[in-house]
């Protein structure tokens, strides 16, 4: 079953415009018209349309200048242009296709030939979608444990230090939170690797849940360490951020065959404000600063957060 899509036509003749309107609403397909290539420019800038059907003379732009505008446009995909026209030699042909159309299609229209060159180009458009897809499906996981479905260090590499940057560019605090689950070995020896899995996979999902959605990022840091990174969140809200994540934890329960598996997990929390001195501020300084608060809550007992601003 074919896309509904929505369909840009350029076509200054009302006769002409209103066939080919009702031609390509009768196979499904939502249809905005434009009287000329101008008028067709601005619309197109105001949304993004797949596929468009430009008469080729018409008043104030006309067709090859509103292919070579869409095609300098950068949209957001691909746009399929038929080009409608009266011209057919050789010639005309190839300046056509030279401004940038895909297709083109003699006037008068035929209604068979115009469906069938529209789902020539439809083909080809739903060939973009599932390449896109699946190029979207391979760059998230690249950029994904695949154990947690947290991200991975790759992307913590990359957006870390974007993160710092636009929090110094706009003067905005940044919180950084590093934790470790209690026992972790131990967890693993008692009841084996594939309960060990599980248990990493349950600490992740309290974390995905406690923290804000869209706007605070977790890492998979490495093992059954974790990296939490909270964007506009000075140090003393991030810390009561962090203790409602351990008391998530500590009363979370994982339900195995016969047994029930608690855990609880260790905190390190640094940040920064606007009166941090830059020189101190980097994603290796910020993750060592985390990292030794993080060790000291360990040696302090466990089950607890640590502290203090970068």
């Amino acid at each position: 079953m074919k896309h509904q899509f929505n369909i840009l036509l350029a076509e200054d003749n009302p006769v002409s415009s209103k066939l080919t309107e009702n031609i390509l609403k009768k196979a499904g397909h939502e249809v905005t018209t434009a009287t000329n290539g101008r008028q067709a420019l601005e619309l197109f800038k105001e949304k993004f349309f797949p596929i468009v059907l430009t008469d080729w003379m018409m008043p104030e732009m006309d067709g090859l200048d509103l292919c070579k505008a869409i095609r300098t446009s950068g949209s957001e995909g691909y746009v399929f242009i038929i080009l409608l026209t009266a011209r057919d030699s050789k010639d005309d042909i190839v300046a056509g296709l030279k401004a940038g159309a895909d297709d083109y299609l003699s006037k008068p229209i035929s209604q068979p030939e115009l469906i069938a060159r529209l789902n020539s180009g439809i083909r080809i458009l739903e060939l973009e979608r599932s390449l896109k897809k699946a190029n979207e499906e391979i760059r998230v996981l690249s950029i994904t444990d695949s154990l947690t479905a947290c991200f991975n260090r790759g992307y913590m590499n990359e957006h870390l230090l974007k993160e710092i940057m636009r929090s110094k560019r706009y003067n905005h605090p940044l919180s950084v939170v590093l934790c470790d689950i209690d026992h972790f070995k131990q967890v693993n020896d008692t009841y084996g690797h594939q309960i060990g899995d599980r248990v990493l996979i349950a600490f992740a999902q309290i974390l995905r849940k406690t923290i804000r959605e869209k706007i605070d990022w977790t890492v998979r840091y490495g093992g059954e360490e974790f990296l939490v990174v909270l964007p506009e969140t000075e140090f003393n809200r991030g810390c009561l951020m962090v203790e409602r994540l351990r008391q998530a934890v500590s009363q979370m329960e994982i339900e195995e065959v016969n047994k029930t598996i608690k855990i609880t997990a260790s905190f390190g929390a640094t940040g920064f404000d606007s009166d941090t001195d830059d020189e101190k501020i980097s994603p290796d300084s910020i993750i060592k600063r985390a990292d030794e608060h993080l060790y000291k809550a360990k040696r302090e007992g466990r089950n607890r957060v640590c502290g203090g601003p970068l």
